[in-house]
């Protein structure tokens, strides 16, 4: 299954890649800074403003670099990130086997892993390492249920390496595996290397290499109805506990609750609930937010909570509880991912800019210097190999156009916190300024290039 899944997902991500539905926010800071560091060059982000780390303190990028070394393409991040998907069928299939289930069942429930929506809609959205913890927390949990402890160590240092957050994952996983599972060693590690990392990269790493921009703080504006700062929201959840249930008691919680169970209803029971206790830092995250894409199956935010639903399931077939007949689970799996997947997306939004896609083409193969782009949102991810990328925003308008080399703007599709007035601003500015010459114009596609005037 996961040498005929894994090329699937690439193709399917490479795809809406090539029709220009990639993003500046996320696949344009990756593939910046792994670029970057390819090079042997600071990976700093022009598109947010500071050193990569400074993001999530994400190392798992380094390693990555040594691709771009062979040959610098972003379809690399593209590719390992569908491998790393498809390779999560591996150990959830390694951990049926060793919960007690049948060879039939274990491979029902490899099925159930490969067609859970999220899985793919996440492939599809631009790259973001903490896919790498996907299969991580698999492998490390059934590393901890072998004895393997240097490989529980491994894919704990994994998973540590993708996402600073994960750390919060990592320590209530170590709860678990200390209290329900018994296994004492491999729990106190991870639960006691997942605080102390948290801790080292919110408090250390990421202001050392973000500065004030990076700040955890930054992503306060998602819990603004629970306070205006950490320790008003410490404060409030003790002194005004109400607050949290009515955020907790939403309607776009419940959907959002149904969204996340409804593919695997039928091995979910009361008894064998235990595993969830891995999923409390990221549910709770995702629940209490005021964030709708925390809320859904198309984004990342749910993917640690995966690993764990997927071992209750386990627990629940090993106790003879939920639905056993492998076919039955198979067919469920697969009505849940054809309502819930995302691959109908080739057929309406992916297409909405195939009418310039030719003008867009052409205008890119006209940018063959490594020079200073301005472009728009959607256009990015096809330019980000170089030390300034920016795309237009309409709600912070460049101050200096002549600091870049290249300025590629479509007028039909400006993109995301751009609009068609502003990118004719953005023209009209330029055809009036004597540093800039029209390279390139097609179907509302224009390149403008500096010329040596500055």
């Amino acid at each position: 299954m996961i040498v005929a899944i894994a090329p699937i997902f690439f193709a399917s991500s490479s795809i809406r890649h090539a029709l220009f539905q990639s993003s500046a926010w996320d696949l344009a800071i990756f593939d910046q800074a792994v670029y970057l560091i390819s090079q042997n060059q600071s990976p700093f982000s022009s598109l947010m403003g500071f050193h990569i780390l400074g993001d999530h303190a994400a190392f798992v990028l380094y390693p990555l670099a040594l691709l771009y070394k062979i040959y610098p393409d972003v379809h690399w991040l593209l590719a390992v990130q569908a491998l790393a998907l498809a390779l999560g069928a591996l150990p959830t299939w390694y951990l049926s086997v060793e919960a007690g289930l049948k060879r039939s069942q274990a491979i029902a429930m490899a099925a159930v892993y490969l067609l859970y929506p999220l899985v793919f809609n996440i492939n599809l959205f631009d790259f973001h390492p903490e896919v790498f913890a996907l299969p991580g927390i698999l492998a490390a949990v059934l590393a901890a249920r072998l004895g393997a402890i240097r490989w529980f160590c491994v894919w704990m240092i994994l998973v540590l390496s993708c996402k600073a957050v994960l750390a919060l994952t990592v320590a209530a996983m170590g709860l678990w595996l200390l209290v329900f599972e018994k296994r004492r060693l491999c729990g106190a590690i991870a639960l006691f290397s997942g605080i102390a990392w948290f801790i080292i990269t919110t408090g250390v790493i990421i202001p050392f290499f973000g500065g004030e921009l990076a700040t955890i703080g930054r992503h306060l504006s998602r819990y603004q109805h629970l306070g205006n700062s950490f320790s008003e929201i410490v404060k409030n959840l003790l002194l005004q506990p109400g607050l949290f249930f009515k955020s907790l008691l939403s309607l776009a919680n419940l959907e959002y609750l149904v969204l996340l169970l409804a593919p695997i209803i039928w091995g979910i029971y009361p008894k064998h609930l235990t595993p969830l206790i891995g999923a409390i830092p990221a549910l709770a995250m995702n629940l209490l937010a005021d964030e709708s894409s925390q809320k859904n199956l198309v984004h990342q935010y749910s993917l640690p909570v995966l690993p764990f639903l997927l071992l209750a399931v386990i627990s629940s077939l090993a106790a003879r509880r939920g639905w056993l007949r492998p076919r039955g689970i198979i067919i469920w799996s697969l009505v849940a991912f054809l309502a819930l997947a995302k691959y109908g997306y080739f057929g309406s939004i992916y297409l909405n800019s195939l009418d310039t896609w030719k003008g867009t083409r052409d205008a890119i193969a006209q940018i063959q210097t490594s020079g200073d782009v301005l472009t728009t949102h959607n256009i990015a991810p096809h330019l980000a190999q170089r030390s300034l990328i920016k795309f237009t925003n309409v709600n912070s308008p460049p101050t200096n156009l002549n600091k870049f080399e290249y300025i590629l703007l479509n007028l039909r599709h400006p993109g995301w916190k751009s609009s068609r007035e502003f990118a004719e601003s953005l023209v009209n500015k330029l055809q009036a300024n004597p540093n800039f010459k029209l390279n390139f114009q097609q179907n509302d596609v224009y390149l403008f290039r500096k010329t040596n005037r500055s």
